[in-house]
């Protein structure tokens, strides 16, 4: 597994992660202080911002799981990568594409995600 399928297999780890204490201990992990993460539903910026967005999401869809959505493209020091939510089997009810950079301390510091399919309002 090379570092960044790594750090994605975290990242997701975080999105799943329903318990509060454990999530905002990986969240530390492996996000750096100034984090900025920007789709187009949410732009926040640090670490206790990601947090309340993640346990917002997953309030809005209980019980379902992210999960790859294919092979992690990396070089220098950035990734994308696509990603499901949904239940597991199963088709997803939301596709989206992540790009993620890290900083010197091999922490992400930005995100940009996009969504290419979403529920119907």
């Amino acid at each position: 597994m090379s570092d960044f399928e790594n750090v994605v297999e975290r990242y997701l780890a975080v999105w799943n992660e329903t318990d509060a204490a454990a999530r905002r201990k990986r969240i530390d992990d492996l996000f750096a202080d100034d984090v900025r993460y920007v789709d187009p539903l949410a732009s926040v910026s640090g670490r206790d911002a990601l947090d309340g967005l993640i346990g917002a999401v997953q309030q809005q869809f209980p019980g379902l799981t992210f999960s790859p959505g294919g092979a992690v493209d990396a070089h220098h020091d950035q990734a994308r990568f696509t990603w499901n939510l949904g239940a597991v089997p199963g088709e997803p009810v939301v596709v989206g594409f992540d790009v993620a950079e890290l900083g010197e301390d091999g922490r992400i510091r930005r995100v940009l995600g996009f969504l290419d399919k979403v529920p119907a309002a």
